[in-house]
């Protein structure tokens, strides 16, 4: 395998030497449960100001808060009724929750939506945690992507998308579950912004009635139309690969051929989200025009799966 320079085990003289680089402002990637992210100081304007400026990120699409406890989510923001209940079931892992800033946070308004609120999340990835500890602060880090790319899930995924503009990258190997985490809007009656691993039938066990995200308002990352693109064209729900392009299955299929790939031959959905961004980025490299897709059922992680293939074939 190739030496790349910029790509750092989770010694713990890598994590210190990555805490040094947040704590003065620069900008790291690092692992999560869900996908890699490009964290920086969120207290730090000119932190955010370069997770911007590297994503090429529209600056409407606000940043997920990574935090290291549920004390530290409230220290940052104004309590909530909802927050305590969801957490203790669901936290650290791949939820985030929008909350009411506190008027004396130290966030950055520049990772702030303009009705005053902010997207928390505390990873279930203790590489990533103890960084916050170290640092200091917590970490705004959206995905270590270019805006609008398929999200990484591997430290060389990062490292095709920037190369070494990203002078450390943590390695945490394959990320295991593979896609973004679930949103969750706080404030007022709770909202599902963005599908996830966490679905909405198993918050219900915990609160009561929450609604999908039918707003045009920009409140928390996933909610643009454009998203999760690997640069060529897909299509949903087909039986066949068509000119130039890959089939990606879900299932298992009669047809063979170099133009065949699988998110899951058992019918996983983990599986198959799992696998989705690595295989899209495969196809992608193989040099393949467009992919099909077959027919995602649309129950469990599967709404989160078709939310981004939708979004991605927009």
């Amino acid at each position: 395998m190739k030496n790349y320079s910029n790509i750092f085990k989770p010694t713990r003289k890598n994590l210190i030497k990555c805490a040094k680089i947040l704590r003065n402002h620069g900008v790291c990637a690092l692992p999560t449960e869900t996908v890699y992210g490009l964290a920086g100081n969120a207290y730090s304007n000119i932190a955010i100001n370069n997770i911007y400026k590297l994503k090429k990120r529209p600056k409407k699409n606000p940043l997920i808060v990574h935090f290291d406890s549920l004390k530290s989510i409230e220290k940052e923001t104004v309590n909530n009724n909802f927050l305590s209940k969801i957490f203790n079931k669901f936290s650290p892992g791949p939820i985030t929750y929008v909350l009411k800033l506190k008027k004396n946070s130290r966030i950055s308004r520049k990772i702030i939506n303009k009705n005053g609120t902010v997207a928390c999340r505390v990873p279930d990835n203790s590489y990533f945690r103890k960084i916050i500890k170290l640092s200091g602060s917590p970490l705004a880090a959206p995905s270590a992507n270019i805006s609008n790319h398929v999200s990484p899930t591997s430290s060389l995924d990062v490292y095709d998308e920037f190369k070494k503009k990203i002078k450390f990258i943590l390695d945490g190997n394959h990320s295991k579950i593979g896609i973004e985490s679930t949103v969750i809007n706080l404030v007022g009656k709770p909202k599902i912004l963005r599908p996830g691993k966490v679905d909405k039938k198993n918050i219900e066990k915990i609160i009561k009635n929450i609604s999908n995200n039918r707003s045009k308002k920009i409140l928390s990352p996933g909610q643009l139309k454009k998203h999760y693109s690997p640069g060529i064209p897909i299509y949903l729900n087909q039986n066949k690969n068509k000119d130039r392009g890959a089939l990606l299955v879900f299932g298992k299929t009669k047809m063979k051929g170099k133009n065949i790939f699988y998110l899951s031959k058992k019918k996983s959905l983990d599986e198959a989200a799992k696998n989705l961004y690595k295989k899209l980025r495969q196809i992608k490299k193989m040099g393949f025009k467009n992919i099909s897709i077959t027919k995602i059922p649309n129950k469990g992680v599967g709404i989160a799966i078709n939310d981004r293939l939708k979004r991605a074939s927009s």
